[in-house]
Parts: C-alpha cells; structure tokens; sequence
C-alpha cells in the first residue's frame, strides 16, 4: 500500500464520515485513521479507544456457520483458513446452536488463544442465570476468559431499563470486567437505532454491535452511530447484507458494493457469517483490496435501496439469529 493510495483513504474517510452521519471530521475519523498496515494481507483498525486492533472482516459463528459446516473437521477447517487469512475477531454467542458454536470455538482456540480476539454474547436477562450461562461459555470455549463480552439482542426500551436496572445484568458485565472474566463489554442491537442510542448514552460500554446497511434499517447510521463516536466506542457493523436480503431481492445490491459501503462508515470491523469457503474466500478478497466509497457513492447507494427499508424493519423485528435463512 503505497502513501499517495493511504492519504486519498484518509481523504474519503473524513468526507464520507461527514456525508454518512452529519458530523464533523474530526469525530468521525478516529476509528478509520487508525487503519494500520496489513497483516497477513488483511487490514485492521483500532477497536474504538480501547487500542485493540482487529481485522476489517470478522468470522461470525452463528446459525449459518453451523449449518454451513456440520461437522467439526469442516468447521475447523475454515476457521483455521480465516485465521491464517489474518482474520483476528471470531463472534460466537451462548445459544448459537444450544452451545455447538461455542463448543467449536472452543476446540478451535486451543493452543490459539493469544491469536484470536474471541466474542461471546449472553441474552439472559436474569442475573444469577447471566453468571451461570457465562461460565458455561467460559466452560465450552475451553478458556478462562474472553475478549468482549455483549449483552445479546437489545431489544426496546422496556428491555434497555432491564437491563440497566440496579442489579441487573449491566451490573454482571462490569463484575466480569473487573474480574478480568472479560476485557471489553458491550451490547448488540438488530432492530432499532433510537434504543442503541439511550443504550450508548445510559451505560458505559466499550463496544456496540449494531446492523449497519445501505438501507438504514433502524436508523441505527443516523442514531446509534453518532453516539457510539461521541463516546469513542469500538463499533462492530453487522448485517451488511440484511441477512443476505439486499442481495436476494434489491437490484443493484452486489456484495461488493454493500461490504464498501459499511466499510466507508466508521467501523472497526463487519461481523459477517461465511457458510461456504468459497464466500469466505471472496470477502477476504474483498477485505484485501477495500475500496471506500466518495460520498456521491454513498448518497447513490443508499437511495437506491431505501424502498427496502419497511419491508426488512419488519423481517427483523421477527428474525431469530438462532435459525439459519
């Protein structure tokens, strides 16, 4: 990568962060210029403040991974591709497959364990069952602590209180920070941007994961993100592809171009599910050669797609993670 292509980079980092969220440059570039030099052929940003560095693209191990690789040998076997590939951040969750996606995570990082940014999320509401279910994680991950630990699946208001609430499970993700059980804590959120947002400001997260995608569902570009800058989170982009809708059925939705447009925003990372290795091959690919998008490009893609915004605000107010689509 030569300094003339990284400074025209740096240029369409700022002026696409102020085209995509309305804010100034300066707020908008510290999770993109952080962008270092390749390893493994693979680019890695900064994790918000934090200081971690991950790799642009990273392994999702949830439904579709399961029933893309039905055996531990395959599964092994793409993981072991994507770590060589320079992929750094796995994402797992307590329930993906009642455990088997922790289970083979875990056969996976064993005697990796230093390589490997490894995520895990728990959707327990209950405290006491938070605990048990992540010591159980810990138990099937084969480690005896994890790199970010997410509060799974934020759902409304109602929820966010929950969870916020004295003694809730907030409270259990800064015990198991403070305990070294987890070194980074965060939330995810699939369906609206406005909860992510009260979330950001309420609590005091390091990271968030949140579905960011040309066609704004949840408005999570408008809401959410600025948040998460403004307090210098690390920001994890997932549904890239709506779970693959804007490429089934939107004209013009090209995995290319879908990937670009998420990588133009300031994230740290797109968490992506690779069921076949041919596909984790070709978003490596893309990875490796990532082309940020001018702020024409941005605006172009993301009317085009807008018309699908109520349909799949609807898909995912009803979408499992669980249930591979």
């Amino acid at each position: 990568m030569t300094d003339k292509t990284m400074t025209r980079r740096r240029f369409l980092i700022c002026s696409t962060g102020i085209a995509a969220l309305g804010v100034g440059c300066s707020s908008s570039l510290s999770p993109l210029l952080e962008q270092c030099a390749m390893k493994s052929g693979l680019p890695q940003r900064t994790l918000g403040n934090t200081g971690v560095q991950v790799s642009l693209l990273a392994f999702g191990c949830g439904s579709v991974f399961l029933k893309g690789y039905p055996s531990d040998d395959k599964a092994q076997e793409v993981l072991e591709w994507a770590l060589n590939s320079g992929i750094n951040y796995f994402d797992t969750a307590h329930n993906y497959g009642n455990g088997e996606s922790e289970r083979r995570l875990g056969l996976f990082i064993k005697g990796r364990r230093e390589k490997v940014f490894l995520v895990t999320k728990i959707e327990s509401r209950d405290s006491n069952n938070f605990m048990r279910q992540f010591e159980l994680s810990l138990k099937r991950l084969q480690t005896d602590r994890v790199d970010l630990l997410h509060i799974h699946g934020l759902h409304n208001f109602e929820d966010l209180s929950k969870i916020g609430a004295h003694g809730g499970v907030y409270d259990c993700l800064v015990k198991l920070k403070n305990q070294k059980a987890a070194k980074l804590i965060g939330f995810s959120c699939h369906t609206d941007g406005e909860v992510a947002e009260k979330a950001i400001e309420q609590l005091d997260f390091d990271c968030c994961m949140l579905q960011l995608n040309a066609a704004n569902i949840g408005e999570f570009e408008k809401k959410a993100l600025p948040a998460a800058l403004n307090k210098k989170m690390g920001i994890l982009a997932m549904k890239a592809t709506a779970q693959g809708k804007l490429l089934e059925e939107a004209p013009g939705g090209r995995l290319e171009s879908l990937l670009h447009y998420v990588w133009s925003l300031p994230v740290s990372s797109i968490v992506l599910g690779m069921p076949k290795m041919e596909m984790a091959k070709q978003n490596v690919e893309l990875a490796k050669n990532i082309m940020l998008m001018g702020e024409t490009e941005i605006i172009t893609l993301r009317d085009r797609l807008s018309s699908y915004r109520p349909y799949l605000e609807k898909f995912f107010r009803h979408h499992s993670d669980l249930i591979a689509t």
